[in-house]
């Protein structure tokens, strides 16, 4: 569980500033949604945090340490975007293994037919194994493991990329508009098991999104962004009642 902050961030592509000196604290645990309409600068915010992009001035301090110089891979930050990014050629299980096997092998032991010169990639896999079933079992998907991504509905895809998110065991999730290319009624449940998902992982969470309705119903606190500047940060009832 991580505390996040965000210290005079900017970010200008050109002349073109699209993050303008902006600070925000993120408490450990705490459910955030960055809240704004297309082009505000909400996108490029969340990549800054997860070492996507580098800010043009400012700090990101991840419980305490400043990480500007920190490669996304050891930022120990969990993205989920909204195209899922699945590997389409392989299996529900492959996809869910892939990001384990690269934290937690070696280039030699990612290689199954080297099992009998490298004994303790077995175990090692059986652990990995665990690691998978468990997040396919919190996420309802062990009857999908062994198909591919063509296989399944736009809800089953977002829980999978969900699930390669969460097997990593993250400090923080980073959630890109994950629900926009869902139909409203999934929409609405997928919003539910999200939550739900928070609640049972008690991990902190950071959601980009342009919908009002999912800003104000699974938040602990939002932010509203405009033009590259944050205009409103408190809980949902208070930015909706002002």
């Amino acid at each position: 569980v991580a505390e996040i902050q965000l210290k005079g961030i900017s970010k200008s592509f050109d002349d073109n500033k699209v993050i303008k000196s902006l600070d925000l604290s993120i408490a450990n645990g705490e459910f955030i949604t960055v809240l704004g309409p297309s082009g505000c600068g909400k996108s490029t915010l969340l990549r800054i945090i997860a070492g996507l992009e580098s800010q043009s001035s400012g700090d990101v301090i991840i419980d305490g340490r400043e990480v500007n110089k920190v490669r996304a891979s050891e930022r120990d930050l969990a993205m989920v975007f909204q195209s899922y990014a699945l590997y389409p050629h392989l299996s529900v299980q492959q996809n869910l293994m892939v990001p384990l096997k690269l934290r937690r092998l070696s280039r030699l032991e990612r290689f199954p037919l080297l099992n009998w010169f490298l004994p303790k990639r077995s175990s090692k896999m059986i652990d990995l194994n665990e690691k998978v079933l468990q997040a396919a079992e919190t996420l309802q998907i062990t009857h999908l493991m062994e198909r591919k991504p063509g296989q399944l509905s736009g809800g089953q895809q977002q829980r999978v990329a969900v699930g390669r998110a969460m097997v990593r065991e993250p400090v923080a999730f980073l959630m890109d508009e994950p629900l926009s290319n869902l139909d409203a009624a999934l929409r609405v449940h997928m919003r539910a098991e999200i939550s739900e998902l928070h609640r049972k992982l008690k991990t902190t969470f950071i959601y980009v999104t342009h919908d009002q309705a999912e800003a104000l119903t699974m938040s602990d606190r939002m932010a509203v962004m405009m033009d590259g500047e944050i205009l409103q940060h408190d809980t949902p009832s208070e930015i909706y009642n002002n």
